[in-house]
């Protein structure tokens, strides 16, 4: 599982024991390369977040593999030992929420991860500065999050998943508060980034004003994906 970008196989995972136990994922293969976005789409209840914690390493999944960035994560157990480390440098969330700390400002909200992860202040706040640039919200950068709109809290919330520069970014319904205009603007945003820093993307979505902007789609249906070509529009 040497490649890059995020490759899973036949991952399953399995809530409770015995006559209680619930099957939420039975055999789960995805494969996104490093500048891809791809969608994930599926019925309430079909398995889509809990995909994104096994993957994210927020929960242990059951059985099957996972890679990240040409690294084997997963094989029928954890092959990392600090998952923690992990998450930080090779994993960015983007939320259906932002999740901004309200005491901070748009450039402080962008620089914490990198702080975190021990990179000096000044260059935390130069990178947190070059990605709001590039998304088109650096005049807002000394704002606070109450003083910003719905459409800037989600591109500050883009930067700060991307800020590590990590191989693999995870997105869960970061569309579904905007309206059409912002949804695609930050689809848009999420490709060009996808490009620019050569990030494998996934992005689980009830949204289907965004669906046909994918190139390739996996369906998740009773825990299982099945993966079809999409339409790709808008993006060439």
């Amino acid at each position: 599982m040497g490649e890059k970008g995020i490759r899973i196989e036949h991952l399953s995972k399995r809530f409770g024991e015995g006559d209680t136990a619930v099957l939420a994922l039975k055999d789960v293969n995805m494969r996104v390369l490093p500048g891809e976005v791809v969608g994930l789409v599926g019925p309430s209840g079909s398995g889509k977040s809990t995909l994104l914690k096994c993957l994210g390493a927020v929960i242990d999944p059951t059985s099957g593999r996972m890679a990240l960035d040409g690294e084997t994560i997963y094989d029928n157990g954890w092959k990392v030992r600090d998952l923690r480390a992990l998450r930080r440098d090779k994993i960015g969330f983007v939320f259906q929420a932002p999740y901004l700390i309200p005491f901070l400002d748009a450039t402080d909200n962008v620089a914490l991860p990198p702080m975190l992860a021990g990179v000096p202040t000044g260059e935390a706040r130069r990178r947190a500065l070059e990605l709001l640039t590039a998304l088109d919200v650096q005049h807002r950068a000394r704002a606070m999050p109450a003083q910003l709109s719905g459409g800037e809290q989600q591109r500050i919330a883009i930067a700060r998943g991307l800020v590590n520069r990590p191989p693999v970014i995870l997105a869960d319904e970061p569309t579904a508060p905007l309206d059409s205009q912002r949804a695609m603007a930050v689809i848009r945003i999420l490709n060009d980034m996808a490009k620019r820093f050569e990030t494998a993307i996934i992005v689980v979505t009830h949204d289907e004003k965004i669906i046909p902007t994918f190139r390739r789609i996996y369906h998740i249906r009773d825990g299982a994906t099945h993966e079809e070509a999409g339409e790709g529009r808008g993006f060439d």
